[in-house]
This record gives structure tokens, sequence and C-alpha cells, in this order.
């Protein structure tokens, strides 16, 4: 699985002219889903994504997470955050999980999320989308398979 996350003071995705999620304050995450990737795969990334501190606190350092401070979450998937650019110029995308698999953890995802997240909006799984957002900072990570635990079976 891969997160890219991007703290924003607003972003917004939309499906042709009509937008279909938007937020302020929040981030915005583009998921990606590999074939191996499971529930609990999903839920560590959830807890990290959440847990994350990247939000400036009074004194100006990155102390507070998404729910210190009432931050929303856009989140879109994005099976191209798996792109392998290894040979020649064009992208593969093998290693990107089915589409079958990626819906059902995606929806997962935003299941989990909106347990704990007053607001969680998302993008529409497999259409053409436009994506605007103003990124704050720009302040920009990705998760991927260096946060998961070192010789621990997660799947």
């Amino acid at each position: 699985m891969r997160l890219l996350i991007q703290r924003v003071t607003q972003a917004r995705v939309a499906v042709g002219d009509e937008v279909i999620g938007s937020i302020g304050k929040g981030y915005l995450v583009l998921i990606g889903v590999c074939a191996s990737d499971t529930e609990k795969t999903a839920d560590l990334y959830i807890r990290k994504m959440l847990g994350l501190r990247i939000f400036e606190d009074k004194d100006g350092k990155t102390n507070l997470s998404l729910q210190d401070v009432n931050g929303a979450l856009l989140l879109v998937s994005q099976f191209t955050l798996y792109a392998n650019c290894k040979k020649g110029n064009r992208p593969g995308f093998s290693e990107a999980g089915s589409p079958e698999h990626a819906r059902k953890l995606y929806e997962y995802i935003i299941e989990q999320c909106r347990k704990t997240v007053p607001v969680v909006q998302t993008g529409e799984f497999g259409a053409e989308m436009k994506v605007s957002l103003v990124n704050d900072g720009p302040f920009t990570i990705m998760l991927d398979e260096s946060i998961l635990p070192a010789n621990k079976e997660i799947h």
C-alpha cells in the first residue's frame, strides 16, 4: 500500500464538471493498493496516517495531528502510485492490485476513517478525475512499505 498525504488548506475532486468531494484544512490522500494488501495492512496505514503530527502548534512546531486541528480528509484512489518506470519510458502497473481488490480496500479505508474523522470526502473509484489543491507548506509525505514492521507478517 502507498499513501501520498498532502497537508492542504483546501482540496477538491471533480468528475467532469461536477465537484464530488471538497475539503478545507486537512489531508488530501492519494491511495495506491497492491495485490498483497489486506485489511490489516490498511489498518496499519490508517493508524499511521491519522497519528501523524504534521500541523503546526502555537509555537510553529509540527506537533498536531489531523484530529487536533479538526481537519478533514479527501481520499482518492490512485493506482498510478504503483507505476514501475525501471524499463523504458512507458510506466508499467503490474504491481498495482486488481480493480476489484483495490476498490474493496479503498472502500474499507473510507469506512474506517469515517469512524474517527468527522469530515471524509472521496473521489470516485476508477473515474477520470480532476484533483485540485492548495498544499500547505508544501507538506507532502509518502507512506509506503518502509512503515511496515521488520520481519513481521501483517497480511
